[in-house]
């Protein structure tokens, strides 16, 4: 299908979206704050406080697996002197993201959802550590977000998309293939349509648009195969919204890996079956992340 037609039917279908939520506007407010020269500490815990779900999302979030604090931290201040500036934006703008999705149950569960997208931010994050990409932070939320689309076909079509389910029971596919199939567009396409609306950096867009084609990426092509490389691993590492599709992938013969080597080439050198097995300590980890962010909070 012509990529101007699957284009053009997920922009109809995303301002089909009557209730579409937004990005929350204190943790937009915090994140401009964050680029200020001279910000003050207590100014940024201060606009938190102003929403309390925002800053009991924070407190979670940071006593979780991901920050591993030696000491339970009980105050967003003190959240913010643990992280540090570097991560602030990090933390708000997840907990801005979890909280546009709380109460989203479609044909996958929104648990599932969220395991399979901070796995995808980790190990991207590990990825581009790997390979010297200079802002990691920016991989590991580019990995969070790069399914928004199907999360919302989730929700928002799930007759279609159940239907979609039901036919390749059984089977080996690619979710992204049967998606353009079954609704004439996928999530990358809505994804995309959906970011524009919240206002996403253009390499944010890059990344939600061509997850699965890092080939065709102009503005950060090593951005875009770092989620790609992390997107597969967690597919075939149970952080794939429940074991719906089958994927299985050699890395030498994936074009994102190329990406990589071309990008670093010290890569040459790692040892990949090893490299693969760090990453799979990793997997309860995020798995427990997710669960102890929920616990308590709406779920």
């Amino acid at each position: 299908m012509e990529k101007a037609a699957l284009m053009q039917t997920a922009e109809e279908m995303v301002e089909s979206f009557v209730d579409l939520p937004t990005i929350p506007q204190v943790a937009t407010r915090v994140i401009e704050l964050l680029d200020r020269p001279g910000v003050e500490l207590d100014e940024v815990a201060d606009m938190i406080l102003a929403d309390q779900v925002l800053a009991a999302r924070v407190i979670k979030m940071v006593n979780s697996p991901l920050y591993k604090p030696a000491l339970p931290i009980k105050s967003v201040k003190r959240a913010l002197i643990y992280l540090g500036f570097r991560h602030i934006r990090e933390l708000a703008f997840t907990c801005s993201f979890v909280d546009v999705f709380e109460g989203r149950d479609g044909v996958f569960d929104i648990k599932s959802f969220w395991e399979h997208s901070f796995g995808v931010g980790v190990v991207a994050k590990i990825i581009a550590q790997r390979v010297r990409y200079p802002d990691t932070e920016k991989a590991y939320l580019v990995g969070i977000v790069h399914d928004i689309g199907e999360v919302f076909l989730s929700y928002y079509r799930q007759d279609a998309f159940r239907a979609l389910l039901d036919s390749v029971k059984g089977q080996p596919f690619r979710l992204v293939d049967k998606e353009a199939e079954f609704l004439g567009t996928s999530h990358n396409e809505v994804g995309l349509c959906i970011a524009k609306k919240w206002n996403f950096p253009a390499d944010y867009r890059e990344v939600i648009a061509l997850h699965h084609a890092p080939e065709e990426a102009v503005i950060d092509p090593t951005l875009c195969a770092i989620v790609n490389l992390a997107d597969l691993f967690c597919s075939v590492r149970q952080l794939d919204y429940g074991g719906t599709s089958w994927v299985s992938f050699n890395l030498a013969d994936e074009k994102a890996w190329a990406i990589l080597k071309g990008y670093a080439p010290h890569l040459a050198d790692l040892d990949v079956e090893r490299f693969c097995y760090e990453l799979d300590d990793r997997v309860p980890e995020i798995q427990d992340m997710v669960k102890s962010i929920f616990q308590g909070i709406g779920a």
